[in-house]
């Protein structure tokens, strides 16, 4: 497989500078690759495919007439990022889920950030996933947000910014464990001298980070589980995947009971007692006597017994106020209030809809602009101006006009590329990159994370639910750290 008809086509490529030159960090993996038999390139991405069948993994698409469930698309050649870029970046988000943690935290006691005017109190009682029921409430260790994923881009500038925060019921990360098991199995050679710092500890590090969370009651062994809706959701593979790798029950609300305020699991052998919930149910669905009284997947009085100590929620409910887009304007600005230093990671440069300047900037310039409603995800609920019709433009901005607050816009980003296999050749395809921060006694950054691609030419949208895939990421290790390095 050559790269000699390989085009940058003016875009920042990952594996290649503006004069078509390998970056170092990929020089040995060009190498590679270029040493590789007529077809053998292809024949491994098959066998990844067939073993991405064989061991079921999968997504499910809501509202797809062909099934409910597709494999979850996977290229072979891997995004390579560099020791040092790394640590700037993990310094980056650290700094920014302490600084959002100290946000949730401040808006569901004293709203000091509102009354200093920092931001409107008007936008923080608008959002959707502000919950009153969660004033008042005192997670242990202070930590609203246990598990994030934090999407960021590179942009034709070369530089890195943040392009959204997940932090309610982030998914992904068992692509990424899987993602490198598919590389070791299908493509071993590609390890050989390069050092690529392991993945494959996240669910110890993620059950490490749950039971740090557990009540002082429940001792040194803690009774950890996972809340899923069932199998029908769109990330049920990725729940029953990261709970048999933590070794922990996965539930579904059925299962649990609250009585005398603890929360309790039924077994074979009785009642349980439960300690930590790491729910992947949206807080509407969580306690129908919380929030939604018509919701049959959660569990009647958990928030109730939350509140009162009895047992640990990872991640917090009412934490989604920060998923909000139009909050997320402001997360520079926390940085400062809270840290008191200036945002390691910048955003991309944001409109918000509901000033009338930059609501009058976004209509005039629909067709260069990426509008996105303020807290839909997956890719919907969202225009890409050069990418869109007259027709498509008219009625976003009578959405715009209708509901100015739901509304956040962002000039069109030059995201980066990565070589991408398409049938029998390399092409550049648009890239994001999502991160896992785990927050518990200390703040830990998978190194790597879900680099979701953009697998239709041209396309900027890379989430899975509009024809995306995924890649695995590389992040080599700084040369002290040899020994530590993927086998």
């Amino acid at each position: 497989m050559q790269f000699t008809k390989y085009q940058t086509e003016g875009f920042y490529d990952e594996m290649f500078d503006h004069d078509g030159i390998a970056r170092p960090e990929a020089q040995l993996l060009l190498e590679t690759i270029q040493s590789l038999e007529e077809g053998q390139l292809q024949r491994c991405q098959h066998a990844a495919e067939r073993l991405l069948l064989q061991l079921g993994i999968t997504f499910n698409v809501y509202g797809d007439s062909a099934g409910t469930e597709r494999i979850f698309p996977f290229d072979l050649i891997p995004r390579i990022v560099r020791a040092e870029e790394w640590e700037w970046v993990e310094r980056g988000l650290k700094q920014r889920i302490h600084a959002l943690n100290e946000f949730i935290d401040d808006i569901y006691h004293g709203q000091k950030i509102l009354k200093d005017k920092v931001i409107p109190a008007e936008v923080i009682h608008s959002a959707t996933f502000f919950r009153p029921q969660c004033i008042g409430i005192h997670p242990p260790r202070r930590v609203w947000c246990h598990i994030t994923g934090t999407d960021l881009i590179r942009h034709g500038d070369g530089n890195v910014y943040v392009l959204e925060d997940n932090l309610r019921v982030p998914s992904g990360v068992s692509y990424v464990l899987e993602n490198r098991e598919l590389m070791k199995r299908t493509f071993p050679q590609v390890f050989e001298g390069l050092s690529v710092r392991p993945v494959d500890d996240y669910p110890s590090k993620l059950l490490e980070t749950l039971q740090s969370i557990a009540p002082l009651s429940a001792g040194d062994n803690p009774t950890v589980v996972l809340l899923t809706p069932g199998m029908y959701n769109s990330a049920y593979f990725e729940h029953s995947f990261l709970a048999q790798k933590m070794g922990v029950q996965l539930v579904e609300g059925s299962d649990l009971v609250v009585e005398e305020g603890i929360v309790w699991m039924r077994t074979t052998k009785g009642l349980r007692r439960v300690d930590v919930i790491y729910r992947r149910i949206d807080d509407d669905f969580l306690d129908p006597l919380a929030f939604r009284p018509d919701s049959l997947l959660g569990v009647p009085g958990l928030v109730e017994a939350y509140r009162n100590g009895t047992v640990a929620l990872a991640n917090a409910p009412g934490n989604g106020v920060a998923d909000d887009k139009v909050v997320y304007a402001y997360v520079p600005d926390m940085i400062k209030y809270y840290e008191g230093e200036d945002p390691i990671l910048s955003n991309v440069p944001t409109y918000l809809c509901f000033r009338d300047a930059d609501r009058q900037h976004t209509l005039a310039n629909l067709d260069k602009m990426v509008v996105k409603c303020a807290n839909e995800a997956g890719g919907y609920g969202m225009l890409v101006g050069p990418h869109s019709t007259k027709a498509q433009r008219d009625e976003f901005a009578e959405k715009i006009n209708a509901h100015p607050r739901n509304y956040i816009a962002q000039p069109t980003m030059a995201l980066s590329r990565v070589p991408t296999l398409v049938e029998d050749r390399l092409e550049g395809r648009h890239v994001d990159l999502r991160p896992y921060i785990l927050y518990g006694k200390d703040i830990n950054v998978l190194p790597g994370g879900l680099t979701r691609v953009a697998l239709r030419k041209g396309s900027l949208v890379v989430n899975s639910s509009q024809g995306g895939g995924s890649k695995d990421t590389w992040v080599l290790a700084p040369a002290e750290k040899g020994m530590e390095n993927e086998q």
